[in-house]
C-alpha cells in the first residue's frame, strides 16, 4: 500500500539576472549573513560582487568562510561553526556546487553545539536548533540544494558520513543555468554521473512497492542527462542543456522519485569508501562503481527491471530477452559514461590499487554484517565489486 508523507518547503527562483532578489531573501532570517564557498572562482567570475552589492543594498551584514574542499571536511564545518557563534549570525549563503552547499547544512547543524561537529555527523549528539540556508548553485550534480542531507568527510579517521535532518534543507535555492557556463568537461560529466546514480539508486530498488508512474518518471530523467550532458560538454554556454540537467539534478533527490521507498544506496555507501581514503571526485567513483555493481547483482530475479532500464532509457529492442537486453543496457551505460562523458573507467587509472580493499568492503556496510541495498552484499561480495573496478 503506497504511503508516505511528501514536502518540499525549498524556494526555488529559477532562471539567469535573479540574484537581485537575494537580499531581499536573506532579509526574511536576519540581518548576519555567512557566506560559505569554494576556492575563490566566484570572486573571479563575478557571482560573489553581484551577491554582496544585493546583501548591502539591504542593509545586511556578512562574513565569510572560504576554501570548502571538495568532499567538504569537517575542519571547514567545525571552522564555519565557530564563525557562526562568535559572529551571532543568522542565516548562512551557500555559494557553490554539493560540496559548499554540504558543509554550509553541517554548519547549521552544528552552530549552536559548543563541541566538535563531527559527534552530530557520527549522530553521538542530536541535532537541535539549525540556522536557515540560502543556496546560490554553480553546478549540477548532487541536487544538494533541495533535499535535507549532508555527506562530510575526516580525514583523520578516513570517513565520509552522510547526516540529515529536515531543517537543513535549505529554505531558498537560486537556480541560474548560465552560473554553470564555465563549469569544466571533466565536472560536468563526473556531475552527470552523480545524477544518474541519484536516480538509478530509488530506480534499481524491489521491496514491492513500485509505482509505474515514478519508475517512468524516473527513466525520464535518465534520458534527459543521457541527451544534455554530452551537449554541454560540447557546447558549454548551451542553456537548454544546463537547464535541463540542472533541474534534474534537483528532481533526482529531492525525495519526490522516491518519496515511498527506503533502500541503502548500494553505489553510494561503496564510493563513500573510495573518496574517505582516496578523496576521488564523487561522481568519478561512482560512474566506475556502478556498470560493475550492475554485472554483479544481474540474475533472473533482477533482469526484469534492467530490461525496462535498457529498453526505456537506451532504447535497446524490446524483442531481446530479458537477459539479453539487460546485458545491452548495462554496455550502453558503460558507452555513455566512459566514451560520449570521457570519465575513466577503472579504479586503476586514477591511482587507486587493492591496497584497501577488504578494508573499504567491511566500512561501506556501516557497522552491519551486510550492505542491504537491492541485494544484500556481503563484505566479500562488495571486496569482488570492487576488484572488478581495478
Amino acid at each position: 500500500m503506497y504511503q508516505f508523507t511528501y514536502s518540499i518547503p525549498t524556494k526555488i527562483i529559477f532562471g539567469p539576472d535573479k540574484l537581485d532578489k537575494l537580499g531581499k531573501e536573506l532579509s526574511k532570517f536576519g540581518k548576519k549573513v555567512l557566506i560559505v564557498y569554494g576556492g575563490g572562482s566566484i570572486k573571479r567570475n563575478g557571482i560573489f560582487d553581484r551577491a554582496t552589492l544585493s546583501i548591502k543594498e539591504a542593509g545586511l551584514e556578512y562574513c565569510e568562510l572560504s576554501g570548502v574542499e571538495p568532499n567538504p571536511k569537517i575542519t571547514s564545518v567545525n571552522a564555519g561553526a565557530d564563525i557562526c557563534r562568535k559572529e551571532g549570525i543568522d542565516v548562512i549563503l551557500a555559494i557553490g556546487g554539493g560540496s559548499v552547499i554540504d558543509c554550509s547544512k553541517a554548519i547549521s547543524a552544528s552552530a549552536a553545539y559548543d563541541g566538535d561537529a563531527w559527534d552530530i555527523i557520527t549522530r553521538k549528539v542530536k541535532i537541535g536548533k539549525c540556522l536557515p540556508i540560502v543556496t546560490i548553485l554553480t553546478i549540477a550534480a548532487t541536487g544538494s540544494e533541495m533535499d535535507p542531507v549532508f555527506v562530510i568527510s575526516n580525514m583523520e579517521t578516513q570517513q565520509k558520513l552522510a547526516c540529515g535532518h529536515p531543517a537543513v534543507r535549505p529554505a531558498v535555492s537560486f537556480l541560474d543555468p548560465t552560473l554553470t557556463y564555465s563549469v569544466s568537461p571533466f565536472q560536468t560529466a563526473a556531475g552527470s554521473a552523480d545524477i544518474l546514480s541519484h536516480i538509478m539508486e530509488d530506480y534499481f530498488l524491489d521491496d514491492g512497492e513500485t509505482m509505474y508512474f515514478l519508475d517512468r518518471f524516473k527513466e525520464g530523467m535518465m534520458k534527459t542527462v543521457i541527451k544534455y550532458a554530452p551537449i554541454a560538454i560540447a557546447e558549454p554556454e548551451n542553456y537548454e542543456a544546463r537547464a535541463n540537467l540542472m533541474w534534474t539534478s534537483s528532481w533526482a533527490i529531492n525525495g519526490f522519485s522516491g518519496a515511498m521507498r527506503k533502500s541503502e544506496w548500494s553505489n553510494h555507501m561503496m564510493e563513500h569508501e573510495l573518496s574517505a581514503i582516496y578523496d576521488i571526485t564523487h561522481g568519478l567513483g561512482l560512474a566506475i562503481l556502478t556498470p560493475r555493481w550492475m554485472k554483479y547483482v544481474l540474475d533472473e530475479t533482477t533482469a526484469p527491471k534492467f530490461y525496462d532500464f535498457a529498453v526505456n532509457v537506451f532504447g535497446v529492442d524490446p524483442a531481446l530477452s530479458q537477459m539479453e537486453a539487460a546485458k545491452k543496457g548495462i554496455e550502453c551505460l558503460e558507452d555513455f559514461l566512459y566514451k560520449k562523458l570521457g570519465l575513466k573507467s577503472t579504479l586503476t587509472e586514477v591511482g587507486i590499487d587493492d591496497k584497501n580493499i577488504d578494508v573499504m568492503a567491511k566500512k561501506a556496510c556501516n557497522g552491519k554484517e551486510t550492505l542491504n541495498g537491492w541485494k544484500v552484499l556481503t563484505p566479500a561480495q562488495i571486496a569482488e565489486i570492487y576488484r572488478a573496478c581495478l
